[in-house]
């Protein structure tokens, strides 16, 4: 069964233990732990500064 987690799971992992990322969540739980919020905070800033120093992409519908 395959499912869309970025609808499904919005309020939490609907699947638990058969979650298929679950190697992510232990990633993801070991980075928060050991960086400062202020570390997260400045890395979350740095991209939406690269992101706005950008220039536009223009996504052109195929012919």
């Amino acid at each position: 069964m395959t499912i869309n987690c970025a609808e499904a799971c919005i309020n939490g992992c609907v699947l638990g233990d058969q979650c298929p990322n679950q190697e992510y969540k232990a990633q993801a739980s070991k980075f928060i732990h050991e960086t400062s919020l202020e570390k997260i905070l400045e890395m979350a800033q740095e991209s939406v500064r690269k992101k706005q120093m950008a220039p536009p992409q223009w996504v052109l519908p195929e012919d």
